[in-house]
């Protein structure tokens, strides 16, 4: 169960409008970009893309301007400790900000803030979410000053409990960056591995085709209990149908006789289209069926988490697109023959258990910070979404 100290059932809370909790609201605007003596100064200036969706802090300024480009545009010094609030390209996305900074003409920021700012800031980033919602599917291409002051939003009456709701969160947010951190650093090493193994040589060290190991598997079958339908994406590879991916309600006809292509677990599978984006992988899933659109490979002397490694490595991936073919780009694909006749690394097989061994290892590490990732995000808009109501 929800604990009761986390609810705003714990606390005296007030409804307020955002205006009421700052003492001024400011736009933006941005200098010249052909005047070079605006730019390039010790004054932060952000822009939309500099904002992630739900990344409240620690904004990763790009550009910075100077007292000149100040002095000359419509762009403003906003005071540390405001809130940055996109509200034409991007509408809903905002941050808090501790250090003094501009933003271009897409922003409102709230400066002065009356209470704790970062509790205003999570209390502002639910109400906001709720806003932007309403908008959607009208024609309005932002949120006006008016519309934005006006968003209602409850804080606790004492500070103290904002402090301490703030506190909570904020330890959220560490745990949350320790892992992405984690993730980033993990992928790093195995990006070393790929780059050690295609640029090493040594005895017995060949380079083969892939049609040498790699077979197409072409078999169809209906799906079953025994081979349940998947989807393939280039986040989660070979993964559980989902109601983003499910489109049999548009296919005509008997769906339970429909066939699908099979595909087998350790399989090397790649979407064609998709190839540039990344979607290529091994089948950790297991026996199933999908799209006839994928292409699934059986595999053979080779260890196969080696193989993984190579294939998924960016540089194979970069030259495999020379073999695209198509006009429309979103089309463009490698077909399966071009694929085979790509030329890996081949090491002796005892290296190739090494290596797919050190990859393997990492992987788990990887999957295992991601699932605690996952966890402390769900963690995180579960209390979002039960405390601000």
């Amino acid at each position: 169960m929800f604990p009761t100290q986390f609810t705003s059932a714990s606390f005296t809370w007030e409804q307020h409008k955002l205006g009421d909790l700052a003492e001024s609201s400011i736009g933006g605007g941005t200098p010249k970009t052909s005047a070079k003596e605006y730019w390039g100064g010790t004054l932060p200036w952000i822009q939309s893309s500099d904002l992630i969706e739900d990344k409240l802090f620690n904004v990763d300024v790009k550009k910075h301007i100077t007292n000149l480009g100040i002095k000359n545009s419509a762009a403003k010094l906003i005071s540390q400790n405001s809130i940055a609030v996109v509200t034409r390209v991007g509408v809903g996305k905002l941050a808090f900000m501790p250090f003094e900074y501009a933003t271009s003409q897409d922003f409102l920021s709230l400066s002065g803030i009356k209470g704790n700012p970062q509790f205003v800031t999570y209390t502002f980033q639910i109400a906001i979410k709720r806003l932007a919602h309403q908008l959607q599917g009208t024609s309005i291409k932002g949120i006006t000053k008016s519309e934005l002051l006006k968003v209602p939003i409850k804080v606790p009456l004492k500070k103290a409990e904002q402090d301490y709701i703030s506190k909570l969160f904020f330890s959220l947010e560490n745990s949350i960056n320790l892992h992405e951190r984690k993730i980033i650093q993990l992928k790093q090493m195995q990006k070393c591995i790929q780059q050690i193994i295609t640029t090493s040589s040594g005895k017995n060290w060949e380079f083969i085709k892939l049609k040498n190991i790699l077979k197409e598997r072409k078999l169809l079958s209906t799906k079953s209990k025994n081979y349940p339908l998947v989807s393939f994406t280039v986040n989660d590879g070979v993964t559980p149908k989902t109601k983003r991916y499910e489109r049999e309600q548009l296919v005509r006809g008997n769906v339970e006789n429909k066939k699908y292509k099979v595909t087998k677990l350790n399989d090397i599978v790649y979407n064609p289209a998709n190839l540039k984006f990344g979607a290529i992988g091994r089948n950790k899933f297991g026996n199933a069926v999908f799209s006839p659109i994928y292409i699934t490979f059986e595999a053979h002397d080779i260890d196969i988490i080696f193989l993984e490694t190579l294939l998924t490595d960016p540089n194979f991936i970069k030259k495999s697109l020379k073999y695209q073919q198509g006009t429309v780009y979103e089309r463009q694909s490698v077909s399966p023959k071009d694929l085979l006749n790509m030329k890996i690394i081949y090491p002796p097989y005892d290296l190739q258990l090494k290596f797919g061994h050190l990859f393997g290892s990492i992987q788990k590490k990887i999957d295992l910070e991601q699932h605690k990732l996952d966890q402390l995000i769900k963690f995180k808009n579960f209390l979002l979404q039960n405390m601000f109501i």
